[in-house]
């Protein structure tokens, strides 16, 4: 700490007493204070030599009052910023902290010499000089809120870039030509679709037209340091915009969409939801920009963006962030709203999240839909407060004035490169239509709405400007809106970004066409031989460091696969999960494992980190597998459902050759991430075309542990399952699981994989494989009966009984029991795509069956039923009737031996055991 933070706080009375002890004994103070004292001093010699007298201590007071302005400057005075290009419309608010008179200084002569501390003046520092200054830097069209900072070097680095540079851009008379070329091309293109295609819905930028400078700068900025992607995360207004102006999308094809020309491959999402990707030059080489697609709920793509400039930084091994930026765009209203934003900034600078600095922008529409946001969208005054949780500077800026948001884009990009932490820019600006073209915003804004009708657009206010300036003509600002229309018109692209074929390196692409129209049944080898197994699991304890001091249940553990990977004991499933991770990384593909105590497991099965017992240190065995290996990440993620399932679903979009897995702590909480799932991982492909082989472990299973710890909620996957958009598989043993991930890598074929996963079977006698199972087979969809293996045991069969999961081994212990040789229990293990032919293959076995069942321990109205049943009709199989829990409202009972006692009851119906 240095001794200009001393005054960061206001300290002034505290300031005074301490003073008043130096001047007794300067030595019986701390030598940082004595120094600051002795500076204050050195400002006036005269009153350094002067005798202690009520004079001197009333100067040395006024310093300490100069002090607290300069403070309050720093603290407040972005609430007196001219913030608003709205004016009058806003409620301002009253600073007296901003006042000579507060201070006691309005009597002082402003040619009164001070020491302004750690204020940036480069002017002699006179009480006149510092107040200009002052409001000059503070209380201007921006306003800099960064005091809540706790960091100091990161504070006073942010001081001296805008007190220096008194909060204005220096800018070229080209430069300031090429902001009026942007806008008129923001405006240009919304008033040509206007006109257009009258009506229609495009969610436009009016109001915002800032917003394109502001993103050309970040990308010409950010090229001239070195960045060489750029990720934009946004909703859709402003989204057609962007696309155009921004990521040189060419106007014929957008036009094409506006006319409803569409590929009728897909079943397509509107216009203002798609996104886009080229190469741009920049001063320092190619750009490669990307728009990521996005659905209406607003703020959710946020963490996916974030995931996907994760796998993108960790494809080129960027760990500063210094080739990668992630660009997250708001709207006021859903960024003070939207839960996942907090869980998105909570993932900031935690290990297995961090994208080393977003720069987040909010488009302050100052409304949302038909909501005021002051009085009824919000608690907060800004919209921007929740980003004060991790300590990110916020620049408020007039949208009005271009050349004020240029520049708190420069200085946001400087901080973000520097420190590689989150910034925000709050765009404020306004709608100059209603939320969409159709809308009367008038209905419920009728005075806000007459302000904005009055204003001149901000283009006309900047050409206005410029011409007064000299810079340019009035005609020559007419000329660019016709160069503009023309490009427009003639339907390529308008962008002023010139476009490249450089692009990036080949090791840097990801070739999604190599899995594209691929079937989902195509045969791929995803056995290990005895002795790579043996090697493998030798090594998770042999590698260990001889110091590393293991928990003693968990060497125990460790050791006991030692066994099982010599043959020597059955395998349970944390071995046969782990082995599909060891060999997969050994074959070159990068595993990442995330969730709420993945690392260890939830239920204590995976122990993929070892923890030191008396150090704080950490082994990883999956890193430690072979001497050339790929990675393997693992990482107890932040206690999120949605934002941390939406980052590895954006991970794992932009990266095909990683296997990406997200596991729930229990099953049960996925359904707080169903916007994910819903807008993304089931109908990604069929949107937007975007393939995916993000994993889902869902541990589910009714063991008496109450409706929130029983059901990942199945029904819904099932019924979300269509057009192969994805797999869901319910793997009953070790060996099922092993040949299933190695599967969703192995082969050419990329598609969100849903597992629902065990809890008790977890250490079950009888969900076990043994060695054979590995070195040999496949990951079978359907599992024909263990016991009934001859054919002329199988024509005694006279009834089948279809069934997933737990519930099997439910059935096979009381099966055993009673010693029913006419009832066959077969498995289905994959429910989607549902394995009809293999379901047929294996039921030809029994040729006298008189009852088919379809079992779940799941109330009826819920589980795989409902959404499999017709399934069974298209197969002849019309008659499958279902023995199940009755329907509920809740997934589970609350009551153990209730549970027991329903449990019981439907596996004896399924056995035809009644009575």
């Amino acid at each position: 700490m240095t001794d200009e933070s001393f005054l960061d706080g206001e300290h002034a009375a505290f300031l005074e007493q301490l003073y008043g002890q130096y001047q007794q004994d300067p030595h019986s103070i701390d030598p940082q204070w004595q120094a600051y004292f002795q500076r204050l001093d050195a400002a006036e010699p005269t009153m350094a030599a002067a005798p202690l007298n009520g004079q001197v201590l009333a100067q040395r007071s006024e310093q300490l009052h100069v002090s607290r302005l300069i403070n309050a400057y720093r603290y407040l005075g972005h609430l007196e910023a001219n913030t608003n290009p709205l004016g009058d419309y806003a409620y301002k608010v009253s600073v007296p902290q901003l006042m000579l008179e507060h201070h006691g200084l309005e009597n002082i002569s402003l040619d009164t010499v001070f020491d302004p501390g750690s204020f940036n003046l480069t002017a002699k520092p006179t009480l006149g000089n510092i107040i200009n200054a002052l409001r000059e830097t503070y209380v201007g069209n921006i306003g800099f809120e960064y005091m809540h900072i706790l960091d100091i070097q990161e504070k006073r680095w942010l001081q001296k870039r805008i007190e220096l540079d008194k909060g204005r851009a220096k800018l070229s008379h080209p430069e300031r030509r090429k902001i009026l070329e942007q806008l008129t091309a923001a405006e240009g293109f919304e008033q040509y679709l206007h006109r257009r295609y009258v009506g229609q819905k495009r969610f436009g930028l009016e109001g915002g037209e800032s917003l394109i400078p502001m993103l050309q700068t970040l990308i010409h900025e950010g090229g001239k340091q070195g960045l060489q992607e750029i990720v934009i995360g946004m909703a859709h207004r402003g989204r057609l915009n962007v696309l155009t102006n921004v990521l040189c999308k060419p106007a014929g094809e957008l036009f094409e969409e506006f006319e409803g020309k569409i590929d009728e491959t897909y079943t397509g999402d509107v216009k203002y939801h798609k996104g886009f990707s080229c190469d741009v030059g920049t001063e320092g080489g190619p750009m490669h920009l990307v728009l990521a697609f996005n659905p209406s709920h607003l703020e959710i793509v946020s963490p996916v963006m974030e995931g996907s400039v994760r796998a993108r930084q960790d494809r080129r091994q960027d760990k500063d962030g210094d080739q990668v930026l992630g660009i997250s765009i708001h709207g006021d209203a859903a960024f003070a709203g939207q839960g996942v934003v907090m869980e998105t900034f909570n993932m900031a600078q935690t290990r297995g999240y961090r994208t080393r600095g977003t720069i987040h922008i909010v488009i302050n529409n100052q409304v949302g839909f038909t909501t005021s946001t002051v009085s009824d969208s919000r608690s907060t005054y800004y919209p921007t407060d929740v980003a004060k949780m991790i300590n990110a500077p916020i620049f408020h800026v007039n949208g009005d004035d271009p050349e004020a948001v240029v520049y708190v884009t420069q200085v946001a990009l400087a901080y973000r490169q520097m420190f590689q932490k989150d910034v925000v820019i709050d765009l404020v600006c306004y709608r100059r239509l209603g939320h969409n073209e159709a809308d009367e915003p008038n209905m419920t804004q009728p005075v806000m709405y007459g302000i904005i009708r009055s204003l001149p657009t901000t283009r006309a206010k900047y050409a206005l400007r410029l011409a007064e300036a000299g810079v340019v003509s009035e005609g020559g600002g007419k000329g660019l809106i016709d160069a503009y229309r023309t490009k427009l018109s003639n339907g390529g692209i308008t962008c002023c970004n010139s476009q490249t074929r450089s692009g990036l390196p080949a090791e840097l692409q990801t070739h999604w066409k190599a899995f594209v129209g691929q079937p989902w049944r195509q045969a791929i080898d995803t056995t290990c031989t005895a002795e790579r197994i043996q090697s493998i699991s030798e090594r998770w304890v042999s590698n260990i460091p001889k110091d590393f001091m293991v928990h003693p249940r968990v060497l125990k553990v460790l050791e006991a696969r030692v066994a099982m990977g010599r043959g020597e004991q059955a395998a349970d499933w944390g071995f046969g999960e782990t082995l599909a991770y060891a060999t997969l990384v050994e074959e070159g593909f990068e595993v990442r494992l995330s969730g709420q105590d993945c690392g260890r497991g939830t239920f204590s099965h995976r122990h993929s980190v070892l923890h030191h017992q008396q150090r704080r240190e950490q082994w990883v065995p999956l890193q430690h597998t072979a001497d050339f290996q790929a990675k393997f990440t693992v990482i107890d993620s932040v206690l999120s459902e949605e934002a941390v399932l939406a980052f590895e679903y954006g991970y794992a979009s932009a990266e095909p050759n990683t296997l990406v897995i997200w596991e729930a702590q229990f099953g049960d909480f996925v359904n707080g991430a169903q916007v994910v799932i819903d807008q993304f991982i089931s109908s990604g492909e069929q949107k937007w075309q975007r393939l995916c082989g993000l994993v889902m472990f869902l541990p589910h299973g009714m063991e008496g542990q109450g409706p929130e710890h029983s059901s990942a909620r199945l029904e819904r996957f099932v019924q979300l399952a269509a057009q192969e958009n994805m797999h869901i598989c319910i793997p009953s043993n070790p060996a099922q699981v092993f040949h299933m991930l190695r599967r969703q890598m192995m082969r050419k074929y990329r598609k969100p994989l849903i597992v629902f996963t065990p809890k008790s079977l977890l250490r079950h006698p009888l969900a076990v494989s043994i060695l054979e199972d590995f070195t040999s087979g496949k990951f079978e969809v359907v599992l024909d009966d263990v016991d009934i293996t001859d054919i002329a045991a199988k024509e005694k069969v006279k009834r089948v009984i279809m069934c997933s999961g737990k519930v099997y081994y439910d059935l096979l212990e009381e099966r055993r029991k009673h010693e029913l040789t006419d009832v066959a229990i077969i498995r289905l293990e994959q429910l989607y795509p549902f394995p009809a032919q293999e379901l047929v293959d294996v039921m030809e076995y029994y040729p006298n069956i008189e009852k088919a069942i379809w079992c779940q321990e799941e109330p009826v109205n819920q589980g795989a039923w409902n959404g499999i049943k017709h399934r069974f009709e298209a197969y002849d199989y019309a008659n499958v009737a279902c023995v199940s829990r009755p329907a509920m409202a809740a997934p589970a009972v609350g009551s153990l031996y209730m549970h027991q006692r329903m449990q019981q009851a439907l596996v004896r119906e399924a056995l035809g055991l009644e009575g």
